[in-house]
């Protein structure tokens, strides 16, 4: 399988490591893009994930406001008062108020989903299942794969980014990660629509 430059690019955006172990770990997975993440991931070599340990309590607090029906707010936290002025990191914080205004995730991440909301929609998808007329092991497979893509549209990171929807909105984060070289945590965020309440 031909390695494209742009391949070679986004694996080094991603991780943080050279061109040439970008492009190494792409030959060495035969060209597929996810197997050479997964190896760099396993042998540590994403910089990104190891910034992911270090403290982030600067950062910014940044709207966004569409046609005056639609707003968001977000906290987005870095390590250092200096790379919160960057231009990049203010672009990165707007972007993503603008990515909440329009998507409407109800989470930051998988790991703030309750175990509660996601049983009762697991029971929801088997009970379907079941009612379809599928095995209770088949049900039990097919419900594991529709919950994980349920709350993925539904959490913020999970979600493809709207400004470029080949990427989800965490690997956006992960390139700044790279670029700035500092933990970037999206912390809080809040959305509000005009005559619809929570």
């Amino acid at each position: 399988m031909a390695i494209t430059i742009d391949e070679i690019k986004k694996l080094k955006d991603l991780t943080g490591v050279g061109l040439t172990d970008a492009k190494a770990a792409l030959v060495e997975a035969n060209g597929d893009f996810d197997k050479a993440l997964e190896a760099m991931r396993k042998k540590g070599m994403t910089k990104a994930e190891k910034r992911g340990e270090r403290e982030a309590r600067q950062g910014l607090v940044d709207a966004y406001v569409h046609s005056s029906r639609i707003g968001a707010m977000v906290e987005v936290n870095c390590e250092t008062d200096f790379v919160a002025r960057t231009d990049d990191f203010k672009t990165l914080t707007h972007d993503i108020a603008m990515h909440v205004s329009a998507t409407a995730p109800l989470y930051i991440s998988v790991e703030d989903i309750p175990a509660e909301v996601r049983e009762k929609k697991k029971a929801e998808l088997v009970e379907e299942a079941k009612a379809s007329g599928k095995p209770a092991d088949i049900a039990e497979k097919m419900v594991e794969g529709q919950i994980k893509k349920y709350f993925a549209e539904k959490t913020l990171l999970e979600q493809p980014f709207i400004k470029n929807p080949d990427i989800t909105v965490d690997e956006y984060v992960k390139q700044h990660i790279s670029r700035l070289g500092e933990n970037i945590v999206v912390r809080q965020m809040q959305r509000i629509e005009l005559g619809v309440s929570e």
